[in-house]
C-alpha cells in the first residue's frame, strides 16, 4: 500500500503520541514552499484550524493588525468582500483572527471535516493572496466621515483601549525594556495618530515580506482525515506558486535571527497617568526577563515557583499582600512566551498615595522568601498539582496544546516541539532541592533587575484627553468645510460600493453544505438517583444498572452523565429563594470567601491556609459561583475537579466548605476590601457598565445577579466595611443566616461527570452530606419573578451613562419568548443567525462601514427578553439608526432574503450544537442543563434542528417585525448607552431623532444600598464619593432630547 506522501509534495517530518492524553501528533512541511502543517488528532465533532504567521515590525503603525482585518476583504480568485465568510457559514464554519506582538493567527472553526476540508482552500488564499484594495484599506483601517469623525473598524478598536489603564502601562513597559529596532517594543495594533496616516501601501508591504508560506505554520486539531488534507493543500499551493518568492529566496526568520534585545543592566521605576474620573486607586506591574521558552526546565520551573509565589490565597504574596495587609486586591502574573520570556506580575487596586510602599514592600517579600527555607512540601503539592491540571486540560480544549505548538514554530525548532507530549521536566524539578528553587526565584525574579510601572489615574488627563479630542476635531471641520465634508462622503460612498460589489451566485452555489452526518456528535450516557429519579423517567441502561447496585435511602438530587475522562466534575446548582432579600448583596462576599475560610473538622480548627493547601493537595479545580453557565443564573454553582480515586474525597470537601467553614472576622474583612478594591477597575469598562446599569433597571431586588451587581456592591460594601469595625457580629451572624438558608439537600441538585464504573460508591458517598433536612426538592429559582416592573414591560426607558472611556456602547431589551418550546424559537433563532452572520446584513451595516466593532442580538428565555448590543463604536447612535434601517428593510421587502444565507444561517445554528458539545465534558453538562433546567424532551435537539430547516422565509420576516424591530423603538424597549463624555450630547440628538427621550445619569443613579444603614455621618457621603467615579454630573438629572451574561438561545446552549 502506497505511503500517504508517495502523491505528495508534502514530507513527515516527526509523528509521535502524546504521553499523557489520547492525541498523536503529526507535524509536515512542504517541499516547494516551506509551509509547516501541525495536525493532533483529538476525537469529538469540532475541527479547528489555527494559522499562524510569525509577524514582526518596527513601528507602530498597526500594520499587521491590519491585514489581520483586510485578509478577509477577498482574495484573487475570490475578490469579494464577504465571501470567504459566507461560504463558511454554508459549511459549518466560523472564521476568526488575533494579532500578537509576535504573530498573527487565523482561526477556522468547523463542525466535522467536511466541512473544513472545503473551506481551508479558499481560506488559505484569502491569506496569501487578498485582494488588500484601496477600498478596503479606507473603510476596514482609518477614514473620516461625512460628519468629520473619526472611524474605521480597526481604528476603532484601537480608540477602545489605547488610553486604557493597561495599555498605557504596559507600552510603557515595553519602551522601557525593549531599544528601538527589537520587534517587542512596538504595539501592533496600531496607534490611533498611526493609524490616521498609514499608506496603504505600507500594509501591501509588509505582507509581501510576511505573509509567504515559508513563514506560516498550520495547526489543525480534530478528527482530519490526512491524506485528502495533503492532496487539498498540494492543489492549493499549485493555485499561488506565482505569488510567492521561490523557495530558496532569502528570507530573514522574524524573531529568531532578529536583534535580540539586551540584559536589563538595573532596575527602573517609572509613573504613568491613565485618564480615571476616581484617583483613589491605581496598578503596579513589574516585567523581568525570564529564561527562554526554549528551555524546557527553565519554564517548567517557572510555572512551578510562579504558583508558589503567586498562584492562589495561600501563595506567598497573594497571602501577604492581598489577604492579610489588604494593600491590593489580587496579585496576578502572565508570562509572555519568548526568547527571553517576559514575566509580568500586575498588583491591582492599591491606594494610590501608596503605590510606591507597595512596590517596595512586594520585592522585601520577594528577598524574605528567598533569604529562607521554602516550604518544600507545598513546592511539591505545586508540582504535583500543576501535572494533574495539564492533564485535565488535554481532556477538555484545542487551545492546550495549540498555544505550544504556535510558540515552537516562532521561536523553536523541529527537536523542541516534542516537548509538548510529555510532563518530563516536572520529574527532574521534584529533585530539585530548597537551595535551588531560591537561587531560581533570585536569578530571575527577587534579585533580578525590572522594570517597574506605576499607573496613577488622573482626571486632569481624562479633562485634557477630552478637551484636545473636541479641538482636533473642530479644527478639521473648519478645515475641510461643508464641501471637505461632502466629499469625504462621497469617497465614502465611492469606496463601499467598491467593496460591497455583489458576490456571483455561481461562487456561492458552487460551494455546497455538507451533510449534517459528516458531523460526529458527543454522546454521553445518563444516569439518576434521589430525586432526581422522581423528576424525570429514564431509560434502562448499563450506567443507570450501575447506579441502581449502589442504594441510598438519601433523597438528593443527583444527575450521572457517563463519559470517558480520568476525572471527575462535581458540581452542585443551588437554590437561592430562601436567602432574605436584605441579605443578598452579602452573598458577593460569601462566595468570595467560601473557599478562604477555616474549616473545622473532627472538633479541630483548621487554619484557612493550611485548608487551602490541603484542599488543592486532593483537586484539579474548585470554584464557587453564579448558576449563569448551567442556564440558571439565579442559582449558585459550586463544584469541584478530582481524579476518579479521590471522588468521595471531593465530596467530603464539599462538606466542610458548606457546613463547616467557619466566618472568621479577618477573612471577611479581607474579602470586603479585596471587593471594594476592585470597583474602580470594574467602573472603568464601558460595556460591563452599560450591561450593570441595565440589570439595576430591569430586575428586582430579589434578584442574586442585581444582589451582586458592581453597583450595588458600590454602596452595599462600603457600609458593611465600617460595620465589620462596629457591629461585626451582626454581619458574621448574617453570613451564617445565608449558610443556614442555602445549606439544605432540598436547595441542591448535583451533576456528577465522570466514567461512572471507575467510582467505588457513586450514590452511597453522598450521605457524608446527610442531614435530617430531607424536605421536598425546591424549585429552580426562576429569572422571570426575579424582574422588576421595567423588566416585565420594557418600554420608554433610556439612558446615556458618560464614563471614563473613549468609546460608545449599546445595549436594548425588549419582550422574547420564555421557554425554548415557544412555537416562535425556530424563526427567532434563524432570524439571529442570519442577521448576525459574519459579513451578514449587521456586519455589513454596522461593522463593514466602520460604525461600531460589533453588534449583536440575544434571547433569553430565562428572562424572557430579546437584547441587542453594539460594542466598541466610535457614534453608538449611528450604529444603532443603521441596525434599525436593515432591519426594516427585510421586513418591507425593501431587501429580499437570500436562500444561500438563510442556508448559511441554518449551518451556523448547527454550528453552535456542536460548539455547545466540543467536549466530552460539555456535551455532558449540556445534557444536564436540557434535562434538568430546561426541562426538554430527549430528542429536543434533533426536533429544533429539523424545525430551524423548515423554518420560512415569511417566518422569519414575521418574527423580525415582532419581536426584533420592537427594540429599536422607544415605546417597547428599554435603552442603555455608556459612551466619553465627549460624546453625551451628541448621542443625545442622536436617539432623540429616533424617537427615544434619552436621560444623560450617572453611574450613581443606578446604584442600590438594599436598605443596609450604619447610621455615622460618612454615610451620607456614600453617594457622593460614587459621583466622583462619573462624568459631567452637572447634567446628571438632565432630561435628555459580561460578571454575568444573558443566555443565548442563538448559539443554542440548552
Amino acid at each position: 500500500m502506497p505511503s500517504i506522501e508517495s502523491k505528495t509534495h508534502f514530507r513527515t517530518l516527526q509523528k509521535f503520541r502524546s504521553e499523557f492524553s489520547p492525541n498523536q501528533f503529526t507535524q509536515y512541511e512542504s517541499q516547494r514552499t516551506g509551509m509547516r502543517v501541525v495536525v493532533v488528532d483529538q476525537e469529538g465533532p469540532k475541527v479547528l484550524g489555527y494559522f499562524a504567521l510569525a509577524t514582526e515590525i518596527h513601528d507602530d503603525s498597526g500594520a499587521p493588525h491590519t491585514l489581520e482585518h483586510l485578509c478577509f476583504m477577498g482574495s484573487k480568485s475570490y475578490p469579494y468582500k464577504g465571501v470567504l465568510d459566507k461560504l463558511a457559514t454554508r459549511a459549518y464554519s466560523n472564521t476568526n483572527a488575533w494579532t500578537a506582538t509576535d504573530h498573527t493567527c487565523y482561526t477556522l472553526d468547523t463542525a466535522g471535516w467536511a466541512g473544513f476540508s472545503q473551506i481551508l482552500p479558499v481560506y488559505l488564499e484569502h491569506v496569501i493572496a487578498p485582494t488588500l484594495t484601496d477600498a478596503g484599506c479606507y473603510t476596514e483601517v482609518y477614514h473620516v466621515d461625512g460628519t468629520g469623525h473619526d472611524a474605521g473598524v480597526v481604528y476603532s478598536e484601537m480608540q477602545g483601549c489605547q488610553n486604557t489603564q493597561p495599555e498605557i502601562m504596559d507600552l510603557k513597559s515595553k519602551r522601557i525594556m525593549y531599544p528601538e529596532g527589537v520587534g517587542f517594543r512596538y504595539e501592533t495594533g496600531g496607534m490611533m495618530e498611526q493609524l490616521r496616516v498609514l499608506p496603504p501601501d505600507r500594509i501591501r508591504q509588509f505582507h509581501q515580506e510576511m505573509y509567504q508560506p515559508k513563514n506560516l505554520c498550520l495547526v489543525l486539531v480534530g478528527e482530519i482525515d490526512h491524506p485528502d488534507l495533503l492532496k487539498i493543500l498540494d492543489g492549493f499551493e499549485s493555485t499561488i506558486l506565482e505569488d510567492i518568492p521561490k523557495l530558496d529566496t532569502p528570507f530573514k526568520r522574524p524573531w529568531v535571527e532578529s536583534l535580540q534585545p539586551p540584559p536589563l543592566k538595573k532596575s527602573t521605576i517609572d509613573t504613568v497617568e491613565f485618564p480615571e474620573e476616581d484617583e483613589t486607586s491605581g496598578e503596579i506591574s513589574i516585567s523581568f526577563f525570564g529564561p527562554s521558552c526554549t528551555d524546557v526546565l527553565g519554564m517548567g520551573a517557572l510555572t512551578i515557583l510562579m504558583a508558589y509565589i503567586a498562584g492562589s490565597s495561600v501563595s506567598v504574596l497573594e497571602n501577604i499582600l492581598v489577604e492579610k495587609e489588604q494593600v491590593a486586591s489580587g496579585v496576578y502574573y502572565v508570562w509572555e512566551t519568548r526568547p527571553n520570556t517576559v514575566i509580568q506580575i500586575t498588583l491591582s487596586s492599591v491606594d494610590v498615595e501608596k503605590l510606591a510602599e507597595v512596590e517596595k514592600r512586594f520585592f522585601e517579600i520577594l528577598k524574605e522568601t528567598a533569604g529562607k527555607k521554602l516550604d518544600m512540601e507545598y513546592m511539591l503539592d505545586c508540582i504535583t498539582r500543576h501535572r494533574r491540571k495539564q492533564m485535565s486540560a488535554s481532556e477538555n480544549g484545542a487551545m492546550f496544546f495549540t498555544d505550544s505548538i504556535i510558540a515552537d514554530f516562532l521561536f523553536g525548532n523541529n527537536s523542541t516541539m516534542k516537548n509538548i507530549a510529555n510532563l518530563r521536566e516536572f520529574d527532574e524539578l521534584e529533585s530539585w532541592t530548597d537551595l535551588q528553587w531560591r537561587d531560581f526565584l533570585k536569578k530571575w525574579i527577587s534579585d533580578a533587575p525590572h522594570v517597574t510601572i506605576l499607573g496613577k489615574p488622573s482626571a486632569a488627563m481624562l479633562e485634557k484627553l477630552k478637551a484636545d479630542e473636541e479641538a482636533r476635531i473642530s479644527a478639521r471641520k473648519a478645515e475641510l468645510g461643508e464641501e471637505g465634508l461632502k466629499k469625504l462622503e462621497k469617497k465614502l460612498a465611492a469606496a463601499k460600493a467598491e467593496n460591497d460589489k455583489e458576490i456571483p451566485r455561481e461562487i456561492l452555489e458552487k460551494f455546497k453544505t455538507p451533510d449534517t452526518s459528516s458531523i460526529r456528535f458527543i454522546k454521553t450516557t445518563t444516569a439518576r438517583s434521589g430525586a432526581a429519579r422522581e423528576t424525570r423517567k429514564i431509560d434502562s441502561n448499563p450506567i443507570q444498572r450501575l447506579i441502581d447496585q449502589d442504594p441510598s435511602d438519601f433523597p438528593l438530587f443527583i444527575h450521572f452523565e457517563h463519559i470517558q475522562s480520568n476525572f471527575v466534575q462535581i458540581t452542585i446548582l443551588i437554590g437561592t429563594e430562601s436567602i432574605p432579600v436584605a441579605l443578598r448583596p452579602l452573598l458577593s462576599i460569601y462566595l468570595d470567601n467560601f473557599f478562604t475560610s477555616p474549616i473545622v473538622r473532627n472538633g479541630t480548627r483548621i487554619e484557612f491556609e493550611r485548608a487551602v493547601m490541603e484542599l488543592e493537595k486532593d483537586t484539579v479545580s474548585y470554584s464557587m459561583h453564579s448558576g449563569t453557565y448551567l442556564g440558571c443564573p439565579e442559582g449558585l454553582r459550586l463544584s469541584i475537579r478530582v481524579e476518579a480515586e479521590k471522588y468521595e474525597v471531593g465530596i467530603q470537601w464539599l462538606r466542610d466548605f458548606l457546613w463547616n467553614s467557619v466566618f472568621d472576622l479577618t477573612r471577611v474583612k479581607a474579602s470586603t476590601a479585596k471587593l471594594l478594591a476592585d470597583i474602580p477597575e470594574e467602573k472603568r469598562d464601558g460595556s460591563t457598565m452599560t450591561y450593570s446599569a441595565f440589570i439595576m433597571t430591569n430586575t428586582a431586588p430579589e434578584s442574586i445577579s442585581r444582589a451582586r451587581d458592581t453597583l450595588v456592591k458600590a454602596l452595599y460594601l462600603k457600609r458593611v466595611k465600617r460595620l465589620l469595625e462596629t457591629e461585626p457580629d451582626k454581619i458574621l451572624s448574617q453570613l451564617e443566616m445565608i449558610r443556614q438558608a442555602i445549606g439544605k439537600v432540598s436547595n441542591f441538585r448535583v451533576l456528577v461527570t465522570a466514567n461512572v464504573e471507575t467510582l467505588k460508591k457513586p450514590v452511597s458517598s453522598w450521605e457524608a452530606l446527610a442531614t435530617t433536612d430531607f424536605g421536598k426538592l425546591a424549585p429552580l429559582d426562576n429569572s422571570l419573578a426575579r424582574l422588576s416592573e421595567a423588566g416585565r414591560n420594557p418600554g420608554n426607558l433610556a439612558y446615556i451613562i458618560p464614563l471614563a472611556i473613549e468609546s460608545s456602547f449599546a445595549y436594548t431589551i425588549g419582550k422574547g419568548p420564555q421557554s425554548l418550546q415557544d412555537p416562535r424559537t425556530p424563526a427567532i433563532m434563524v432570524a439571529i443567525a442570519y442577521l448576525d452572520a459574519v459579513e451578514g446584513p449587521m456586519w455589513t451595516a454596522v461593522r463593514g462601514t466602520g460604525l461600531a466593532y460589533g453588534t449583536g442580538f440575544t434571547s433569553s428565555t430565562d428572562s424572557g427578553h430579546i437584547a441587542f448590543s453594539i460594542y466598541r463604536s466610535p457614534d453608538v447612535s449611528k450604529a444603532f439608526s443603521a441596525s434599525k434601517d436593515t432591519l426594516q428593510k427585510f421586513i418591507s421587502g425593501t431587501t429580499s432574503f437570500d436562500s444561500l444565507a438563510l442556508e448559511g444561517a441554518i449551518s451556523s445554528i448547527v454550528l453552535s450544537f456542536a460548539n455547545s458539545q466540543s467536549t466530552m465534558a460539555a456535551a455532558a453538562q449540556e445534557n444536564f442543563v436540557r434535562q434538568v433546567i430546561r426541562d426538554l424532551p430527549n430528542d429536543w435537539t434533533e426536533h429544533i434542528l429539523k424545525s430551524v430547516r423548515n423554518v420560512t422565509m415569511e417566518e422569519v420576516r414575521k418574527v423580525m417585525e415582532d419581536i426584533l424591530l420592537p427594540l429599536f423603538t422607544a415605546e417597547s424597549s428599554n435603552l442603555f448607552v455608556t459612551c466619553a463624555a465627549v460624546m453625551q450630547e451628541g448621542l443625545v440628538k442622536g436617539f432623540e431623532g429616533m424617537g427615544f427621550r434619552p436621560e444623560v445619569k450617572p453611574l450613581s443613579f443606578f446604584q442600590d444600598d438594599y436598605g443596609l444603614t450604619t447610621g455615622d455621618e460618612e454615610e451620607k457621603n456614600d453617594n457622593d464619593d460614587d459621583d466622583d467615579d462619573d462624568i459631567d454630573d452637572e447634567d446628571d438629572d438632565m432630561e435628555g432630547s459580561e460578571d454575568e451574561e444573558m443566555s443565548d438561545t442563538s448559539s443554542n446552549q440548552v
